[in-house]
C-alpha cells in the first residue's frame, strides 16, 4: 500500500521536483523554488503544507529551521523507482556509447569501456563483475603435463569461451592419468558447472571411493576453482575512484578511508553488485548500502545483469553519492549491460 503522503498525485509531483532539484543544486530546497517548476498554480503555503506531510512521512528533513528541504533515503527510493525507470537514454547517450565500445577489440578493453562509461553517467564507481569460475558450463575438457610435472588444464565452455590455467597440482601425474581424467570429465559433466561438477565428485568420493578413488580425486583436484585461481580481485574490474572521493558527501575523512577500505577489499562489491543477477528487476536499485561501509548510507548502487554467450551471467553497475542523476543512471546502466553482452558475443 502506497505511503499516504504519496497518496496524491500533487504531493507525488511535488516529492519529484524537489528530488530532482535537489540533485541538480545539493541545497536545500525552498517551497518557493518548487512553485517555480510545478506545472501547476499553487501557493507557496500549499506547497510548504505537502512539503510538512511528506516530512512527516519520512521523505524530507529540514537541516535548519530557516532552511528548505532535503531528500532522506526514502525519497531518493521513491523517485527511482517510480519516476527515474520511466526516463529515457538520450539518443546522444546511446551514440556515445556505442562509440565507445565500437573500438574494443577484446574481453580486456570491452571491460575498460564499460567501467569507464558507468564512472561518467555516475560521477562515481563504475564496476564489472567477472562470473565467478565455479559458474562456468564445461562444455570439453584437455589436460596436459608440463616437462616440469606442473598441468596444463583447458576448459572449454558453450560458445568457445576458453579458460586455462598452468597449476602444480597437489601430486605428480602422469599424462596417462589426466587423459583419463580429461576423458571422466567430458563424459560425465559436459554441461555441468565447475561448482556442480566438484559437488557431485565430493558425494562420489563418499560413496564409491573404492570405485572412482584415483580417478575421483584427480578430478576434484584438476577441476577445484579455488585451484583454478577464482580470485575475487580477478573478477572485479573498477573505475572511477578518484571521482567519487572528490564528491562533497565524503569530505569527512574518515568515512572516505572505510569507503576506500571496502574498494581495496573487493568482496563486498562482488556480494552487492552479484545481487542484481537473483533480482527480478531488470535494473536493480538500492539506497543506503551498509554492507560496504559505514559510509553506505551517502551511497546508492545501481546495477544489472549481462550475459555471457556461454548463457553465464555476470553484473556491473555504478556505485555513487545518493544524490545522483538516476534518470541518466539508470537507463544507462541497462543499455550498457545490453552493449557489453553484445561485445563480449561478437568476440567470442
Amino acid at each position: 500500500m502506497r505511503n499516504a503522503p504519496l497518496q496524491e498525485r500533487r504531493n507525488r509531483q511535488i516529492l519529484a521536483d524537489l528530488v530532482r532539484t535537489y540533485i541538480e543544486t545539493g541545497e536545500p530546497v525552498s517551497s518557493r523554488a518548487i512553485s517555480k517548476r510545478f506545472e501547476e498554480t499553487l501557493s507557496t503555503a500549499t506547497i510548504r503544507n505537502v512539503m510538512a506531510d511528506l516530512e512527516d512521512g519520512g521523505f524530507l528533513y529540514q537541516p535548519h529551521t530557516s532552511a528548505g528541504r532535503v531528500p532522506t533515503a526514502a525519497a531518493y527510493r521513491f523517485f527511482a523507482q517510480e519516476i527515474a525507470t520511466q526516463a529515457t537514454l538520450s539518443l546522444e547517450d546511446k551514440e556515445w556509447i556505442r562509440r565507445e565500445f565500437s573500438t574494443a577489440n577484446n574481453r580486456v578493453e570491452i571491460t575498460e569501456r564499460a567501467g569507464h562509461v558507468l564512472a561518467e553517467v555516475s560521477n562515481g564507481l563504475g564496476i564489472v563483475v567477472s562470473p565467478p569460475l565455479g559458474r562456468t558450463v564445461l562444455e570439453h575438457a584437455r589436460i596436459w603435463l608440463l616437462p616440469d610435472s606442473r598441468v596444463v588444464v583447458v576448459l572449454i565452455s558453450p560458445g568457445g569461451i576458453t579458460r586455462d590455467k598452468v597449476l602444480r597440482p597437489p601430486r605428480a601425474f602422469s599424462q596417462q592419468e589426466l587423459d583419463a581424467t580429461a576423458e571422466f570429465l567430458n563424459r560425465q559433466y559436459s554441461g555441468w558447472t565447475l561448482e556442480a561438477i566438484r559437488s557431485d565428485l565430493l558425494v562420489k568420493l563418499a560413496t564409491e571411493s573404492e570405485r572412482y578413488e584415483g580417478l575421483l580425486r584427480g578430478a576434484l583436484a584438476l577441476c577445484d576453482p579455488a585451484v583454478l585461481g577464482d580470485e575475487t580481485s580477478s573478477q572485479l574490474h573498477v573505475e572511477g575512484t578518484a571521482q567519487i572521493v572528490g564528491t562533497p558527501e565524503f569530505s569527512d575523512q574518515i568515512q572516505l578511508r572505510e569507503l576506500l577500505s571496502a574498494i581495496e577489499e573487493k568482496h563486498r562489491l562482488v556480494t552487492v553488485l552479484n545481487a542484481c543477477i537473483d533480482s527480478p528487476e531488470p535494473v536493480l536499485v538500492q539506497i543506503g548500502l551498509k554492507e560496504i561501509s559505514q559510509a553506505g548510507d551517502n551511497l546508492a548502487l545501481i546495477s544489472a545483469p549481462y550475459t555471457r554467450v556461454d548463457g553465464v551471467q555476470g553484473s556491473l553497475g555504478v556505485i555513487g553519492p545518493t544524490r545522483m542523476h538516476y534518470e541518466r543512471a539508470i537507463k544507462a546502466v541497462a543499455y550498457v549491460a545490453q552493449i557489453f553482452s553484445e561485445s563480449l558475443n561478437k568476440i567470442s
